[in-house]
């Protein structure tokens, strides 16, 4: 019986998660077509069906990611600049740093990026200005401009963060250099104005 184009649909986005999770978990290079599809739960030979080529799944599972993660971040600036606030913090957390599975492409595959197709970097980029555009308006900066450049330097902050995080093989200097992110992050200044600084010791 052939398939409907809802469950053809819903097929194509479980590859595409599952494949999303694979490549952060491996790397891109190391992930075959048969891991991803036995991960889906599903035969290679029915990979054809919904993509052209590993290159096209790359670059839609990046897309996947990095709109989840621009979702999150939407979700979070609605509820307010303590919500927000507490969604940039656990992004610079020690479960974030180890979580392969709904961690950030541009933490987990940063390298791999950088030297993938077109389409796979386009996706990336979208990603991140995504993402950098949802900080920008929870900026306290006089002008949009500089709430932007103050947006795009904090995002790039933390993601190369914890991306050293995940690097050094010190655990110590691990959670150091993201306890250092995290309060550079809450100087900056949002909607509600700067964050407050403990008193000075009398």
């Amino acid at each position: 019986m052939k398939k409907s184009k809802v469950e053809t649909a819903k097929t194509r986005e479980r590859i595409v998660q599952a494949a999303a999770q694979e490549f952060r978990r491996n790397g891109i290079q190391q992930t075959g077509v048969a891991e991803i599809m036995a991960a889906a739960g599903l035969t290679q030979g029915g990979f054809y069906r919904h993509f052209d080529s590993k290159d096209q799944l790359v670059a839609e599972a990046c897309a996947a990611s990095m709109s989840d993660r621009a979702r999150a971040a939407n979700t979070a600036a609605q509820l307010g600049d303590d919500a927000f606030l507490k969604h940039l913090e656990e992004f610079l957390s020690c479960e974030n740093r180890d979580n392969w599975s709904r961690g950030c492409s541009l933490v987990f595959l940063g390298s791999e990026l950088a030297r993938a197709d077109p389409d796979t970097r386009r996706a990336a980029a979208q990603g991140y200005t995504a993402i950098v555009d949802v900080m920008a308006k929870q900026s306290h900066a006089k002008d949009p401009a500089a709430a932007k450049a103050e947006a795009m330097f904090a995002l790039s902050a933390m993601i190369g963060a914890v991306t050293l995080s995940r690097i050094v093989d010190d655990p110590e200097l691990s959670v150091q250099i993201l306890e250092v992110a995290k309060k550079i992050l809450a100087t900056i200044r949002t909607k509600a104005g700067p964050a407050k600084r403990p008193a000075a010791p009398k």
